[in-house]
């Protein structure tokens, strides 16, 4: 039994790591309506973010995640303004190219600023406590309430404000929300910079136990590409729910059946659920 509670602990600290990044995917994908490969490069930006100020500039846990996650968000409607923008009226397969290029581009600033090696965010909550009968680092614990706090928060702005609703009304119909006097311009950019904060506190929250290096964003977009495929393309719950599960079968595959399949396990979980629902999940989620 402890070991059993001690992967599902595990599980559900990978999935609300996916399920971060994923609704960040999930966003942008309403608005462009392409994947967005630079995604991941966010992610391992937020990280290295928060490395920098507490390393070389002194910042303390907390405050160092609130920086990551600023900058994060301005380099996310940087790339919107200078890179998707200016790609509106091109074909999809040119934003695809264009996120591709942005995370290349990214992972190399990375390595020239900080160098290939795998480096550690320090964290005031090493602490190891007794929780059900088994031994927890205080900082999944910490992941595991931090991203239900964002998830809250994210689903009370959508659904109780009028920013949050422009979002859903513009990723349901651009025409439509610009009929009725929505500016899709702003909310572009509020998307944009929306998923930047979530990626960069995914980050923050995550690197203490899983390091921080340049192409830590890699493995973590194609986990959040299959979980948005698997819950239902654009659906908020199936980025929250795909995340889930594909973090405990991570977690408990990893275990019962060998750690050096436990990348392939998120694939094989997208083709049983896709086999018996081909639309996914959540079929009728944002489009």
């Amino acid at each position: 039994m402890d070991i059993f509670m001690q992967q599902l602990l595990n599980g559900l600290t990978l999935g609300s790591v996916y399920s971060l990044v994923a609704l960040g995917l999930t966003l942008v994908y309403g608005i462009l309506h392409v994947p967005n490969f630079a995604h991941g490069a966010f992610y391992m930006m937020g990280g290295f973010v928060a490395y920098y100020l507490m390393s070389a500039m002194g910042f303390g846990y907390w405050s160092a995640m609130v920086g990551a996650a600023i900058a994060v968000a301005l380099l996310s409607m940087l790339a919107e303004l200078l890179v998707f923008k200016p790609l509106s009226k091109a074909p999809p397969l040119h934003d695809m190219i264009a996120a591709i290029g942005i995370m290349l581009f990214l992972e190399s600033l990375a390595q020239l600023l900080w160098g290939a090696d795998f480096q550690r965010i320090p964290t005031p909550y090493q602490q190891m406590i007794d929780l059900f009968g088994i031994t927890v680092s205080l900082q999944r614990l910490l992941i595991i309430a931090g991203a239900f706090v964002l998830l809250i928060a994210l689903h009370l702005f959508l659904h109780h404000t009028l920013l949050g609703a422009s979002i859903i009304a513009m990723a349901q119909s651009k025409e439509g929300a610009k009929l009725v006097g929505i500016d899709p311009v702003r909310v572009t950019y509020l998307v944009f910079a929306v998923a930047g904060v979530l990626a960069a506190v995914a980050a923050v929250l995550y690197a203490p136990i899983n390091l921080v290096y340049p192409a830590m964003g890699q493995i973590v977009i194609t986990k959040a590409f299959v979980i948005i495929v698997m819950g239902g393309m654009g659906s908020f719950a199936g980025a929250v729910i795909g995340g889930l599960i594909i973090g405990f079968a991570e977690s408990f595959g990893g275990y019962y059946i060998s750690p050096d399949y436990k990348d392939i396990i998120a694939f094989l979980v997208l083709v049983l659920v896709l086999s018996v629902r081909p639309e996914g999940l959540f079929s009728k989620g944002m489009r």
